[in-house]
Formats: C-alpha cells, structure tokens, sequence
C-alpha cells in the first residue's frame, strides 16, 4: 500500500517543482519583489535562487502595488 503512494514519484516532482518555479518567476515580475528563492527540503536539500530587476521590468509601480496586494 506504501508503495502505491509513491508511484511516479520522480516524474512528479520534477512536474510540482516546475510549477512552483513558473509561480515564483511570474510572482517577481510582477511585483516590486527583485529576489526569490525556491527552496526544497527533500533527501537531498536545494535550493535555486530567482532574480528580476526592477529596472528592467515593463510594469509601473501602480500595477506592481496591486499585484503584491
């Protein structure tokens, strides 16, 4: 029964992690928020770290406010 748990779970991970990714990278552009990180605290702990730019982002300050609200 433990072993129906974790069916795929390597194919899984790499789908969540992919998404957590994609959710922290659209989260900074849109924000005034210039560093993210992402953290995973599995058997072999790691980590990446996300940076954006305020300067280099096409949003105005009004629309960052609103986004991070």
């Amino acid at each position: 029964m433990n072993a129906d748990r974790f069916k795929y779970k390597e194919i899984t991970d790499i789908i969540l992690r992919s998404f957590y990714e994609a959710q922290l990278i659209n989260y900074l552009k849109a924000t005034n928020i210039e560093v993210g990180l992402l953290l995973n605290f599995g058997k072999k702990p790691e980590f990446k770290r996300f940076v954006y730019d305020n300067k280099r982002k096409n949003i105005s300050d009004d629309q960052r406010r609103s986004a991070a609200e």
